[in-house]
């Protein structure tokens, strides 16, 4: 049988955001090593057009993520959303904090610091943007946190009506945005990020250094893990290390997926073998699939703790947990698209430490390449709270009728 050319087209399996930007970076690297000094700022100019539309673009997005997000925790179970959205975001927190006392630890053993000094500055190239547009964001980073978080709490507290209808209907034309635009052209931007880096002489260094922080970033998120069982089984009462295992198709399926979406039925599934109550797990898993982003948050952190040594700034305490702190509430609306967690955070890495255009697209190519890993951590991590929750309840479920009222209707991500 003969297939038109169009049917033909939408049967060819679209290559995934991962491929495409290790593509990228491998083409930035070889491209860049014969590539004429033109085509350099060419991409150069195409980054920094693409970084000013980011930042003027991420504020509106932290406002129409999250609002809505905080103005959904007030619906269904009260009790148990709050419980539960509190032990997400403490375990967040947590991998946040265990990920910067581990990075100050053991990077400036590992990096060496100022290697990639050069990157604070890259307006003072020779290799620079031919031009650059003014893209002012309507009202800072901090500023849309804050007015997000209030608006949010307050639409917790009245029943929904047009103003919650309004932010939903942005949150759609945000989350389009992110996903016609700017998930799309961060392969072109990863491609001339690398382009102009290895055009300096310096890519190879980048590349070997953060495979070592990669490395450390895996061993993270295996150590979180098993304080998170751990703690776990003390509070239910179960073997951790026998629950861990039982969640290991969890883990397998969002590595093979990079989708906690996609994950939701293994993880609940698996949490009911290892002993949750059904109207438990059911409420619990699709709820924390959203807002539980422990793993991601480890990887931002020791991220942006290595891009910090390797670009020869120091490491503010005071600052960093601040930035965990506004980090673990971005978290919790990040888009629902592949990087959409690394996309959000942009802006607080940009406002609160710093980060110039070169220093985001590091955290964006080093993020991606490990995204299944962040995204197993925290589906994997939604049973240990889950464990928790059930034990907690004890045999007070009312307000649960096996999550189908319960469950948020924010989109389970892929981060």
């Amino acid at each position: 049988m003969s297939h038109t050319p169009a049917v033909e087209r939408a049967r060819r399996p679209r290559l995934g955001l991962l491929p495409r930007i290790l593509l990228a970076i491998a083409l930035g690297v070889l491209v860049g090593l014969v590539a004429p000094d033109a085509m350099v700022r060419v991409f150069a100019t195409v980054n920094a057009l693409f970084s000013g539309f980011l930042g003027f673009i991420v504020p509106v997005l932290i406002l129409a993520l999250v609002a809505p997000a905080i103005g959904d925790l007030g619906r269904g179970a009260g009790k148990w959303l709050a419980l539960t959205g509190g032990i997400a975001y403490g375990s967040t927190l947590f991998g946040g904090f265990l990920a910067l006392a581990v990075a100050m630890l053991v990077f400036p053993l590992i990096l060496q610091p100022g290697s990639l000094e050069a990157m604070s500055n890259p307006e003072d190239s020779l290799l620079g943007p031919f031009f650059t547009v003014e893209m002012p964001p309507p009202f800072e980073v901090m500023t849309a946190l804050l007015l997000a978080f209030v608006l949010g709490v307050g639409m917790t507290l009245m029943p929904k009506g047009t103003l919650h209808t309004g932010f939903v209907e942005l949150r759609t034309i945000i989350e389009r945005v992110v996903t016609t635009v700017i998930v799309p052209l961060l392969p072109v931007y990863i491609f001339g990020v690398f382009l102009g880096m290895t055009a300096a002489g310096e890519v190879f260094n980048v590349i070997g250094t953060f495979l070592g922080v990669i490395l450390v970033v895996f061993l993270l998120t295996v150590v979180v893990l098993l304080i998170q069982f751990v703690v776990a089984g003390v509070v239910a009462r179960r073997n951790p290390f026998r629950a861990l295992a039982t969640m290991m198709p969890a883990y397998a399926t969002a590595l093979g997926t990079s989708s906690s979406a996609a994950t939701i039925p293994v993880t609940l599934r698996q949490a009911l073998t290892v002993g949750v109550r059904r109207p438990i797990a059911s409420f619990v898993i699709p709820l924390c699939a959203t807002i539980h982003l422990t793993g991601s948050t480890v990887k931002i952190v020791a991220f942006s703790v290595a891009v910090i040594i390797l670009s020869g700034g120091q490491v503010d305490l005071g600052l960093m947990i601040g930035f965990i702190f506004m980090l673990g509430v971005t978290m919790v609306a990040a888009p629902g698209v592949p990087g959409g967690a690394i996309v959000a955070a942009s802006g607080v890495l940009a406002s609160m430490l710093g980060f110039n255009e070169a220093q985001l697209a590091l955290m964006v190519a080093t993020y991606i390449a490990i995204d299944s890993i962040g995204t197993a951590t925290n589906v994997t991590g939604d049973a240990a709270i889950a464990m928790v929750v059930d034990r907690l309840a004890g045999d007070r479920l009312d307000g649960l009728d096996d999550g189908e009222d319960a469950e948020p209707t924010t989109t389970a991500t892929t981060r």
